[in-house]
């Protein structure tokens, strides 16, 4: 019996999945939460096989709760199941040691067929992202810059940026410069949107 956690903030679309999963004989859904802060007690109390987890989810998003799963319980082989099939979000899903990604708009048998490949050691992608992803290539920005256009993403004032992840003004000056001209955008929230669309945030 493969042991299935999982991890979506759509109380709709996780109950959907659970139903798809134990339909099949040989899965179990053995835990469910809507947020990325309630994963690890989740799976260190279930102890699954694997772990089906959203990207944008309240609290820790679906790779920093891959990230932790991956360090804390080594065992539990996790699947990135989104709706956002961006080809950033791959590449920083794979970084984090997750072992498959698959976007929700995929027919109900390839989400199984990818929970019982994971499990058995494999690793799984969507087809066309992978594509997808090779033709964009790896996200230019650094973490620093990824930083500092995260907590932009609100509006925030460079003051306010510099003060939440405690840099100089100046110095916020040149990591937006630098997002922006690797964005190719011509302003700070246009920089925003067009990481957002890559996945590079």
């Amino acid at each position: 019996m493969i042991r299935v956690l999982l991890a979506d903030d759509q109380a709709m679309v996780r109950g959907a999945l659970a139903t798809v999963l134990g339909l099949e004989a040989d899965i179990e859904v053995v835990a469910q939460v809507g947020s990325g802060d309630e994963v690890l007690a989740a799976a260190k109390e279930s102890a699954p096989d694997v772990a089906l987890l959203d990207v944008q989810m309240p609290g820790k998003d679906g790779l920093a709760a891959a990230a932790e799963l991956h360090t804390a319980l080594p065992s539990c082989r996790v699947i990135i199941c989104t709706t956002f099939g961006r080809p950033g979000y791959l590449a920083r899903a794979m970084a984090a040691g997750a072992a498959g990604f698959v976007v929700k708009d995929a027919p109900p048998e390839q989400l199984v067929e990818a929970v019982r490949c994971v499990h058995s050691g494999l690793r799984v992608v969507d087809p066309a992202l992978a594509a997808e992803s090779l033709a964009t290539g790896a996200s230019p920005l650094t973490a620093r810059e990824r930083d500092v256009l995260s907590t932009a993403r609100d509006g925030s004032t460079v003051a306010d940026i510099a003060k939440a992840l405690f840099l100089s003004e100046g110095t916020v000056r040149n990591h937006l410069s630098a997002a922006i001209g690797k964005t190719g955008a011509r302003t700070r929230a246009e920089a925003v949107r067009l990481a957002e669309e890559r996945g590079w945030l």
